[in-house]
C-alpha cells in the first residue's frame, strides 16, 4: 500500500539500533521517516552528510529524523557512529512493504550516481551490500495525530526530499494545525 497525504500511519512502536523503542507517531513531534537502502551505501550516505550538517535547523522546525535502513541493527551500529538521528535496522524490509516503498535498480540514473561518487569519495564505498543494493527512497512527514502531511517515493536512488524541502514542509505542516 501506498501512503498519500491525509492518510492515517497505524500507531507501533520501533525499536532504534540501540535498543530503544520510537513511537510512531510521536505524540509531541513531526516525524520525517525516511527509508534509504543499504547502511553504508554511498548514495544514501552523501544525502544523510547532508542533514547531519543541518541537523539543528531540522530539530528547530520541530521534526524528529527517524532512519530506516534495510540492514541489520549490528551492521547499522558498527557504521553509522556519528548520526544525530533515530535509526532503525529493517533487514527483513517489513516496513519499506508496509510503506510501499519499493526495490529496483534505483541507482541507475545520472542524478543517484553522481551521488554514488561523492560518497565513494568521503569513503563511503558500499562494499557491504547488507539487505542488497536494490532499493528505493521514501520519505513520509508525519503528524502527532498519525496522519500523513506528505509522502515521496523516490523514483532513483537519490530522490528524496532537500533539507530546504523538509523543512517547507514542517513549517506547511505547522500552519495546517494552527
Amino acid at each position: 500500500m501506498k501512503f498519500k497525504p491525509g492518510d492515517i500511519v497505524p500507531a507501533t512502536t520501533l525499536e532504534s539500533v540501540t535498543g530503544g523503542p520510537i513511537k510512531l507517531p510521536d505524540p509531541n513531534r513531526l516525524v520525517h521517516l525516511q527509508f534509504r537502502r543499504f547502511v553504508d551505501c554511498p548514495i544514501c550516505n552523501t544525502h544523510i552528510a547532508k542533514l547531519r550538517r543541518r541537523a539543528h535547523e531540522i530539530e528547530a522546525a520541530g521534526i524528529k529524523e527517524v532512519i530506516v535502513f534495510h540492514s541489520s541493527a549490528k551492521s547499522i551500529r558498527s557504521y553509522q557512529k556519528d548520526v544525530p538521528f533515530v535509526l532503525v535496522g529493517d533487514p527483513k524490509k517489513a516496513l519499506y512493504k508496509e510503506f510501499g516503498v519499493e526495490a529496483s535498480l534505483g541507482f541507475l540514473s545520472r542524478k543517484a550516481l553522481g551521488a554514488a561518487m561523492r560518497g565513494v569519495a568521503h569513503g563511503h564505498f558500499g562494499l557491504r551490500l547488507a539487505g542488497g543494493p536494490m532499493g528505493l527512497p521514501g520519505d513520509f512527514l508525519i503528524a502527532p495525530s498519525g496522519q500523513i502531511k506528505a509522502a515521496k517515493y523516490g523514483t532513483h536512488a537519490y530522490d528524496q526530499w532537500s533539507v530546504d524541502e523538509l523543512i517547507s514542509l514542517a513549517k506547511g505542516a505547522a500552519v495546517q494545525a494552527a
